[in-house]
């Protein structure tokens, strides 16, 4: 019996998700979660074989709480179902140790088997996905610039971003003219659009 963790908040999903496992006479949902957070600590105690995280929750996204669990709990394979499957997700998600990477939209027997491939030890990323991912090319942002054009995406000013990053406003100035010229736009603004449409930030 393959134990499954669902973490994913929203309650509807998640349910769905549990109810169409628990069809399956090999795969057991021992525990949900609807944080990242409530993810981590459940999966401390229940030691699953497999967590089905959704790639973006309130708290934590599902990355960080998969390279949390990839340290913790190496026994657990890690796998993100999303209905925001961008490149840059897809890469990080690969490189914190996830082994499984699908939209929310694939079928409840794709899922399945899916669970049972990442248990297996082996990988599956959604073909679509990947094609995106190759075609996207590599992040050209440093982690510093990602963490000024996100706080640009939300319209803060540059003093307000140089409060929230703790960098002086020439620095945070500095960073923003670089994400401009990486990305080829024509400002901060839309560097950001541009950056968090490819999964960047």
């Amino acid at each position: 019996m393959i134990r499954i963790l669902l973490a994913d908040d929203e309650h509807l999903i998640r349910g769905a998700m549990a109810a169409l496992l628990s069809l399956e006479d090999d795969l057991e949902v021992v525990a949900q979660a609807a944080t990242g957070a409530e993810a981590l600590a459940t999966a401390r105690v229940v030691r699953p074989d497999v967590a089905v995280i959704d790639l973006q929750m309130p708290d934590l996204d599902g990355v960080s709480v998969a390279q949390a669990l990839s340290s913790e709990l190496p026994s657990c394979s890690t796998m993100i179902v999303t209905s925001h499957g961008r490149p840059g997700h897809l890469k990080r998600a690969l490189a914190a140790g996830v082994r499984g990477f699908l939209p929310k939209t694939v079928s409840s027997d794709v899922l399945a088997t899916v669970v049972r491939t990442v248990f297996a030890g082996g990988r599956y990323v959604d073909p679509a996905l990947a094609a995106e991912a190759i075609s996207a090319g590599d992040n050209p942002l440093t982690p510093r610039e990602a963490d000024v054009l996100e706080l640009a995406l939300e319209g803060a000013p540059i003093d307000e971003i140089a409060r929230r990053a703790s960098l002086s406003p020439g620095t945070v100035r500095n960073y923003l003219s670089s994400a401009v010229g990486k990305t080829g736009a024509s400002n901060r603004h839309e560097a950001a659009r541009f950056a968090r449409a490819r999964g960047w930030i």
